[in-house]
């Protein structure tokens, strides 16, 4: 049977942090969309 490798607590803060921006991205880019009708404000 293999040996689970543990997780080091770092790694996990790490991508907390990173789905957490990444929420925070995709929530401002629906705003964006919403207020403005474009999918990157002033560009085109």
């Amino acid at each position: 049977m293999a040996k689970i490798k543990s997780v080091e607590k770092e790694k996990i803060v790490a991508e907390k942090l990173n789905g957490r921006f990444a929420m925070i991205g995709f929530i401002a880019a629906v705003g964006a969309y919403l207020t403005t009708g474009q999918i990157i404000p002033g560009f085109v």
